[in-house]
């Protein structure tokens, strides 16, 4: 047994799936429910009532012929020697009455023999078999009526299809859409009528005393509408919608889901009462839910107009409808004359009956003809129909689809044109109601779509909401980041204290001639974000921006209007930019030669070769950087013109040996050859030429020694050696007099000159990661100046006692050594208090108790930490409070 719950959704998508029969589908529905009712009711006449009777026509066969006795063949030869025994009543038995007809000589058992024997011989096979034929054939074209509803490769695509549509039937977004088109399209429309309406006289006393009455009366009877349009812009009214109320559009599907007929209201027009910039606002679920439709319905047309299997299976089903009306109608026809009432029956069981010849009549010969005759009428009409129907599907395109009725409405006219399944389906759809397809154009509408991403950025990110997101850095610079929206928010353009603005995967970003209230802007950073610029915009753009961040995956997506920024002073580019195929030649930027006021440029991508365009824009740049990812910079050539570089930066660039065009960099200050493959710093004498040279880094290189030529480098101020090979320090870097940070973390030292006495200004010193066993006795007291020294994870087991001597001392790492105890002379180093010393906890306790309350004082003295005393790149270990020691010796065994 079927419960009512599991026929249901049967019931429910029959019902759903009569929006796609046009009138013909349903005309033909009928005809073939008739034609099964017509040969239902020939089955029920022929198995209840169908029968022949028959009558012998010639005479008796002679007696020779017969086995019987002589006095039997005399009495069957004398028939009317018996007295009859019924007598009619007014005929008496005395009366002489002549016998009329000829008697026949059967009984009962022998008519009924006859009558089925020829029942089966003597009629023709259409008069017993015709309802039988007539109620397979109307079977077959009721299954193959709706066989483009349930074939598995199209039941699938309409039922999305009439699911999506009721979805959009029943969001509210649908009846605000169109009614804000028709109330657009109404207002043009009043526009120009009242350029086209001639001035109107001033009415007179006795003509304005009904102005309401006289104004709609004269709009009913001109037909124009500029009156009522007046009229109604004074009530506060809005022009009708074209489409029917959200109520009412949501009880049709109510209806519909029960499984009852649908129907829809009238697209007459309707007065409604509106302000003309009502907006009817959408509550956090409903804007969810509407922007999923728009993503399911943007899915689906993709699906459906990949292919044509609904259109293509339609059209085999009208070709086979057709056809079989052909065949029916080829062996049905000449089966009506052999539909007679009598037939003449010559059976061969002459010996049983006496007879070889009978007459006999059918009886429900006349009414199967008139069943035939109206079973073939309905079948005409159904091929007729079907006719229609096979002419339509080719003299129409109906696999494409143009909404021609919208195009009208300025709001709608960018739904675009769809084809394949889609547009087949909407011309089914078409056939039923055009209003149903008018509210499935809402969600194929870009306009409609960027509209509700507009109230729903103006809802959730209000200017309120986005001040509370800005933070403020060091500096005092307002900074706000966006991550992944649709589009800018309105309320952006209202902040006019913002300073850095981050935006992150937005995919359709513009700024509008609103940013010029945005008088704060100097920094804009682009994350995978192509956003347009509006010529308004520029102008502001390229007066207030300084510095732009772009990250991209391939130089194409970097927007053409970054090269008018003249005002620019850094650009910071992240993304791909090889130079093999051209496209890092030009960068995608066209020319740079724009960019006069441009310092800084920052590029993380792939390159291969400086590129050219550089050389535009070498008069103002002072600093440029290459991340160039681990691809190998084989091209350095365009260096060499970019004489006005005061800081040159080449990253993870597989860079083997200083470049030669580094001698042309004469005003070079800072260079930074980090994280290449530098195994011989032999080039280093050919750097003498740069004598403004301050700063140099080579950390995470294999570099094996340092060459004496180091000594030409008189200028030094920062030496950064990290995190290379080094198991020596050879004497004369200890001439470089000015140095004042060197970092030598991460080698393989394992003893300090005593020549270090001679950089008597150094102040930060970083000797972590060595195998040091340890400290001349003259860093402690030649480096006076030493604010910051790093010795930890070495092999040293005492330390001088001239430690006291370093009296500027504010950061003291001796952690991860083989250190018993701390001499008692780090109390007379002021600046250790408050966390500066970096010790284990259980080394920490060795002191005495008097320096170690010293140590653990939370607040320094005024001027404990000076200029220099800040944390060294190289190092990667926090500063430490007394209370956190114990946690750093745990975290150091973990290490």
């Amino acid at each position: 047994m079927f419960s009512l719950s599991e026929l249901a959704p049967l019931n429910q998508h029959q019902s759903r799936c009569k929006l796609l029969k046009p009138w013909w589908e349903v005309f033909m529905d009928y005809l073939v429910v008739l034609m099964l009712m017509t040969s239902v009711l020939a089955c029920t006449e022929q198995l209840s009532r169908d029968r022949v009777v028959c009558i012998p026509l010639d005479p008796l066969v002679p007696p020779t012929t017969r086995n019987h006795s002589p006095s039997s063949n005399r009495e069957a030869l004398t028939p009317s020697s018996k007295t009859p025994n019924h007598v009619p009543r007014n005929i008496s038995p005395n009366t002489h009455t002549t016998a009329r007809g000829r008697r026949t000589h059967l009984v009962y058992q022998q008519y009924v023999y006859i009558s089925q024997v020829c029942y089966h011989e003597a009629l023709p096979l259409c008069s017993r078999f015709f309802p039988y034929m007539a109620m397979l054939q109307s079977l077959v074209l009721v299954a193959s009526g709706s066989f483009w509803l349930h074939f598995p490769h199209t039941s699938a695509r309409i039922e999305h299809f009439l699911t999506i549509l009721s979805k959009c039937c029943e969001s509210p977004w649908t009846s605000q859409a169109l009614s804000h088109a028709a109330r657009q399209e109404s207002i043009q429309e009043k526009e120009v009528v009242e350029e086209r309406q001639p001035p109107q006289p001033p009415l007179s006393s006795n003509s304005s005393s009904d102005p309401v009455v006289r104004t709609r009366g004269s709009s009913i009877d001109s037909g124009t509408d500029s009156p009522l349009l007046k009229r109604l812009d004074s009530a506060s009214f809005t022009p009708p919608s074209p489409c029917p109320s959200a109520h009412s559009c949501h009880s049709n599907i109510s209806s519909l889901s029960l499984g009852s007929q649908v129907n829809f209201p009238s697209s007459k027009p309707s007065l409604m009462v509106d302000s003309p910039r009502q907006v009817i606002s959408l509550d956090k679920s409903d804007g969810e839910q509407t922007r999923a439709l728009f993503e399911r319905v943007r899915k689906f047309r993709s699906h459906s107009e990949s292919a044509d299997v609904i259109y293509k299976v339609y059209l085999a089903q009208t070709v086979f409808k057709l056809l079989m009306v052909t065949v029916i109608f080829s062996y049905t026809i000449p089966l009506l004359s052999s539909l007679s009432f009598t037939h003449t029956c010559r059976p061969e069981e002459e010996a049983l009956v006496g007879y070889t010849t009978f007459e006999c009549i059918h009886v429900l010969s006349s009414l199967l003809r008139k069943l035939l005759l109206a079973y073939l009428t309905l079948l005409g009409l159904y091929g007729l129909l079907n006719l229609y129907t096979l002419s339509w599907i080719l003299h129409s395109s109906l696999r494409q689809y143009s909404f021609h009725s919208l195009k009208d409405l300025c709001s709608l006219r960018d739904v675009p044109d769809l084809r394949n399944d889609l547009a087949f389906l909407l011309h089914m759809l078409d056939q039923y109601d055009p209003l149903l397809a008018q509210r499935l154009s809402v969600f194929l509408s870009p306009v409609t779509e960027s509209r509700l991403l507009e109230e729903s950025l103006e809802r959730r990110w209000g200017e309120e909401k986005l001040r509370s997101m800005s933070s403020v850095d060091s500096e005092g610079s307002s900074r706000l980041q966006l991550v992944a929206l649709p589009r800018l928010p309105p309320a952006l353009f209202t902040l006019n204290q913002l300073h850095v603005l981050k935006l992150e995967l937005i995919t359709e970003a513009r700024f509008t001639a609103q940013v010029a209230n945005m008088k704060s802007l100097r920094e804009l950073h682009l994350y995978h974000c192509s956003a347009a610029v509006d010529p308004g915009a520029l102008g502001v753009l390229q007066e207030r921006l300084e510095v732009l961040h772009l990250t991209f995956t391939q130089a194409s997506e970097i927007p053409g209007w970054v090269t008018s920024l003249r005002g620019l002073h850094e650009l910071h580019l992240s993304g791909r930019l090889s130079s093999d195929n051209g496209v890092g030649r030009s960068w995608a930027l066209g020319s740079l030669r724009q960019l006069r006021h441009l310092r800084v440029l920052v590029i993380r991508g792939m390159l291969q070769r400086i590129p050219g365009e550089l050389c535009e824009v070498a008069g103002s740049l002072v600093r440029l950087e290459v991340f160039n990812e681990g691809t190998r910079l084989l091209v350095l050539t365009g260096l060499k013109r970019m004489v006005d570089l005061t800081e040159l930066l080449l990253q993870d660039c597989r860079l083997e040996r200083l470049p030669s065009a580094l001698l042309s960099l004469t005003n070079l200050r800072t260079l930074d050859l980090q994280h290449n493959n530098l195994r011989t710093l032999e080039e280093l004498l050919s750097l003498a030429a740069l004598r403004r040279l301050s700063c140099l880094r080579l950390a995470y290189n294999r570099v094996l020694s340092l060459p004496a030529s180091v000594a030409v480098l008189r200028g030094l101020e920062l030496l950064d050696l990290s995190n290379n090979q080094l198991q020596s320090l050879p004497p004369a870097l200890f001439t470089l007099h000015r140095l004042r940070k060197l970092f030598l973390a991460g080698n393989l030292l394992e003893v300090l000159p005593a020549e270090v006495k001679a950089l008597q200004l150094l102040t930060e010193l970083d000797l972590s990661g060595n195998r040091l066993e340890k400290l001349p006795s003259q860093l402690f007291s030649s480096c006076l100046e030493l604010h910051i020294l790093n010795v930890a994870h070495n092999s040293l087991s005492a330390l001088p006692r001239g430690v006291a001597a370093l009296s500027r001392l504010c950061r003291f790492d001796l952690r991860s050594n083989s250190l018993e105890d701390l001499p008692a002379e780090l109390g007379s180093c002021p600046g250790l208090h408050g966390g500066g010393l970096l010790v284990e906890d259980w080394l920490f306790l060795s002191l005495p108790p008097r320096v170690r309350d010293f140590l653990s004082r939370s607040c320094p003295p005024s001027g404990a930490y000076s200029e220099g005393n800040s944390r060294p790149e190289s190092d990667s270990f926090p500063y430490f409070s007394p209370t956190q020691w114990s946690f750093s010796s745990a975290l150091e065994s973990q290490i």
